[in-house]
């Protein structure tokens, strides 16, 4: 998509972004990510994007979906720089524990560990972080994976340290994300510390992303908290609480949304979620007031976006819930 910018780029220097195509790829988390770098060069940025497969030679892959990637590049041959970037994405999980797999792309492995010891970012979306660990360089490092096999990488990988409930998580040049959309998230940021927030932003509006998340934000959103259920009754109250928290309301108000009464829809939704209505609101409001602040919202517009009649009743939130005031979050 050529979009006209304001950015000058004529002075950065290139990189080059390799995205591994392991057999049976996960789509998104290697198309989200690329797509990110891809809009970023239409932009001016000099970026190279690569694609190569886990084996060496080896022109050709095909995705968990059944999706076929051809003319490959093979790692060998490519030549890569500090500052430049590898990114792992996820694959079908029962690779993850196949020691036939891991024997197969030793070459692999060891050529991911020679180019983060000459300063390439290695970066992992979803399960590509048992790759990395794999190579061994997830050993005394923080890192983070999709929430249902992080067991499992801590289970096999008892050197590393996987942070539970995070999107991604960064530390001495090994970037993690949780999974799927979080690549997309993941590689925002790296376009923040590259580049600058304004041209982030810049991206993120032009992929149409209006909510960016950061590296302190959940890989549960209280927004898809609670959700887990098949009353379709309360998704429906939980999805109009979720856009109208500056509406006040009352039970019943919110009753006749669905026909019934205020105490029969306050048994209901305890029931169903195994908290209260107002328990859930204050949760909503909660997050949504994190965001605004880290989006260094007035605490005024933050309150009033929240449905809180005051900014004390803000603090008084934050405090309760996150052991935060508004000036701990605003950067």
């Amino acid at each position: 998509m050529q979009t006209p910018g304001k950015f000058d780029f004529s002075q950065t220097p290139p990189i080059t972004a390799v995205f591994v195509i392991p057999p049976r790829v996960h789509l998104l988390d290697m198309s989200g990510p690329a797509h990110i770098f891809y809009e970023a060069s239409d932009f001016g940025v000099p970026i190279r994007l690569a694609f190569t497969s886990t084996y060496a030679r080896v022109s050709e892959e095909t995705s968990s979906s059944g999706l076929a990637f051809a003319h490959l590049e093979s790692f060998e041959g490519l030549d890569l720089q500090e500052g430049d970037l590898i990114f792992v994405p996820g694959l079908e999980s029962h690779y993850l524990t196949d020691t036939v797999f891991y024997d197969s792309i030793q070459p692999f492995l060891a050529w991911l560990g020679h180019q983060h010891a000459k300063g390439v970012k290695v970066c992992s979306v979803c399960t590509g972080a048992f790759l990395v660990a794999e190579a061994g360089l997830l050993n005394h490092r923080q890192t983070t994976t999709h929430w249902k096999f992080q067991q499992l990488l801590k289970d096999r990988y008892v050197h590393a340290e996987v942070l539970t409930n995070r999107l991604f998580v960064f530390q001495e040049g090994i970037y993690s994300s949780a999974g799927v959309t979080s690549g997309i998230d993941l590689a925002l940021f790296m376009l923040e510390e590259l580049y600058g927030s304004n041209f982030a932003a810049r991206v993120a509006r032009e992929v149409v992303i209006y909510m960016r998340r950061g590296v302190e934000d959940p890989q549960l959103s209280i927004f898809l908290q609670y959700r887990n259920h098949l009353e379709d009754r309360v998704h429906k109250i939980q999805e109009w609480l979720s856009h109208n928290l500056d509406k006040k309301h009352t039970a019943d108000q919110l009753a006749e949304r669905i026909h019934t009464s205020g105490r029969n829809l306050t048994r209901l939704f305890k029931d169903t979620t195994g908290i209260t209505i107002g328990q859930y609101v204050e949760k909503l409001r909660v997050e949504h007031a994190l965001h605004l602040l880290r989006e260094n919202e007035k605490v005024e517009t933050v309150a009033r976006s929240c449905g809180l009649q005051s900014t004390n009743q803000l603090r008084s939130l934050l405090k309760k819930h996150a052991g935060l005031l508004p000036s701990d979050v605003m950067s």
